[in-house]
């Protein structure tokens, strides 16, 4: 039963006046939820005409979802499936998204695609870790036009204060978990993170990809 704001349907209720108040509707976390519960919660979404956006979701789960709504969309490495709003207000300022090596693309393809989805031209430069400071180097004139970057690491999470030394616009760092014994399955990299000496970084929780796409398209300027 539709009650004001939202919609009950028993196992969840749906936040359906998220679009007015924020700006952009709710999106879906899948884990934990089953085939029927994603498929109930995506209908009612749909039904406001809204973007649907899926967030960590199985491939199987999909496979079962596009017999209901075909126009679904998936990306295997982001684990996120999606139906854009055909009303979304693109923005004219571009977002990087900045990986420091390939086992970050997971996050990285989640930030770059949520930030997309929600309406921010996206850029990617992935495997520019420290270890090899030169390729990101190389992409200098990359760096300094991006209104938000978004800086992706794992190991010892170094990348995002090096890059924020480099440029005026603000960066949003994603730690991973990426990392061998005492990286401490991301902690390493989120600690490095918070305690950045640059100005101008601003941390999300360890693999939260979704996080970081969705606050740089809230602070990138039209």
């Amino acid at each position: 039963m539709k009650q004001k704001g939202y919609c009950d349907l028993g196992f969840a209720k749906i936040d359906t006046d998220r679009k007015n108040r924020r700006g952009y509707p709710e999106a879906i976390y899948c884990p934990g939820k089953t085939k029927k519960q994603i498929k109930d919660i995506a209908s009612i979404v749909l039904a406001q005409k809204h973007t649907l956006l899926l967030t960590r979701l199985k491939r199987s789960i999909y496979t079962h979802l596009k017999q209901y709504y075909p126009k679904l969309k998936y990306s295997p490495l982001a684990k996120l499936a999606y139906i854009q709003d055909k009303k979304t207000k693109l923005k004219k300022n571009s977002v990087l998204v900045v990986s420091a090596g390939t086992a970050d693309l997971e996050a990285a393809e989640e930030a770059a695609l949520t930030c997309q989805i929600l309406g921010s031209p996206v850029e990617r430069l992935f495997d520019v870790g420290v270890a090899g400071i030169h390729r990101l180097m190389d992409k200098e004139k990359l760096l300094y036009k991006s209104s938000v970057i978004i800086v992706v690491a794992g190991m010892e999470g170094a990348l995002a204060s090096i890059v924020s030394g480099l440029v005026k616009s603000p960066v949003i760092a994603v730690p991973t978990s990426t990392g061998y014994g005492a990286s401490f399955n991301g902690l390493a990299a989120l600690l490095t993170m918070l305690n950045s000496c640059s100005p101008g970084v601003t941390v999300v929780n360890i693999d939260n990809g979704f996080g970081a796409g969705y606050f740089a398209n809230l602070i990138n300027p039209a």
